[in-house]
């Protein structure tokens, strides 16, 4: 709701003010609700991007433990059957010395002969349950090999899942962390004129004070203002995997007058659009990249209460966003 009661008063201030094409307004308008998709879309699979990595190295940790169980559990077994081997083996030479002894006694009693036709009897029923016993623990054992070959491969193939999704974060966040370098390294001449250049949340966020850029009530950038602005567009020429928003701000001081501007949204956003064109004049950088919008009163950074919040408030902000199209393929590819 509160989208389109933005996006009414934006038509009612294109409507009003004759000096801007109402296709070039309408534009305008579209690239900021895409920038916008943008960047909820950004911000919500770079969390599910961490949830998942969250709950892959949960994966991975829970694999391990299982596959020391089953070594454990492999290794028991081994001890087991090499016991029922040793048995086996005493009962086969009991069994032998029972038959000699059969041989032997074959002229005995009759009583006598029962009686160790018996025993023999016996030593061969247990000797046939522990040879079968011994087949299934020999079974088992294969069983558990197999499980464990499994999960070994399965561990590899998780753990080459989540350093791949560890690569490419590192690899983001070192490119933010190195275009943030070349930006400040751009605009080092500016530090002390209300440009300061910051990291968050993934992006590069280049913040130029109103009063670096524009007087008071005006749409029309200074000459000092403008030369930042170039330098800032230098420095982004050959940047392809770059969108750039350039988002104008302003106080909560209304606008007076019978002029074309007629309040904090057309003023936002008319600074933004003549910063767009700035920067377009005096680099190659693709218009495609680059979108102007304007966030009114309505986005503050500092408490309009006092003349040096306002001050920070009005503002145009640049803010750089890596193309992350080859990280959302990989995590498509790999679910």
């Amino acid at each position: 709701m509160k989208k389109l009661s933005q996006l009414f008063l934006i038509a009612v201030s294109m409507l009003a003010f004759s000096c801007v094409p109402m296709k070039q307004m309408q534009e305008l308008e579209d690239k900021y609700d895409k920038c916008e998709e943008n960047r909820k879309y950004l911000n919500s699979e770079n969390t599910r991007m961490e949830k998942e990595l969250a709950e892959a190295q949960s994966n991975l940790q829970k694999l391990e433990r299982d596959i020391k169980e089953l070594e454990r559990d492999t290794a028991r077994r081994g001890v087991e059957w090499r016991q029922l081997q040793y048995q086996y083996g005493k009962l086969r030479e009991t069994n032998e010395e029972l038959i000699d002894k059969q041989a032997q006694l074959t002229s005995g009693t009759q009583a006598e002969n029962q009686k160790l036709l018996a025993e023999l009897l016996k030593i061969q029923e247990d000797l046939q349950n522990k040879e079968d016993s011994l087949k299934l623990l020999a079974y088992d054992l294969k069983v558990k090999e197999e499980d464990l070959s499994l999960l070994g491969m399965e561990l590899e193939s998780r753990e080459a899942r989540v350093k791949e999704l560890e690569d490419l974060l590192s690899q983001k966040d070192r490119a933010v962390r190195e275009l943030k370098d070349q930006i400040k390294a751009a605009l080092v001449g500016f530090e002390d004129k209300g440009i300061t250049v910051e990291q968050r949340n993934g992006r590069v966020y280049v913040s130029m004070e109103a009063k670096l850029l524009f007087a008071s009530g005006s749409t029309v950038v200074s000459t000092e203002g403008s030369k930042a602005v170039v330098q800032l567009a230098k420095a982004l020429e050959g940047k392809m995997e770059l969108t750039v928003l350039v988002e104008g701000h302003t106080d909560t001081d209304e606008m007076r007058g019978s002029g074309p501007i007629k309040d904090n949204w057309d003023l936002s956003v008319m600074r933004a659009t003549s910063v767009v064109r700035i920067m377009l004049e005096n680099s190659n950088l693709d218009p495609l990249v680059l979108t102007a919008a304007g966030r009114g009163e309505h986005n503050p950074v500092a408490s309009n209460d006092t003349p040096e919040g306002k001050a920070k408030n009005r503002r145009i902000e640049v803010i750089l966003t890596p193309n992350l199209d080859q990280l959302f393929e990989i995590l498509e590819n790999s679910q």
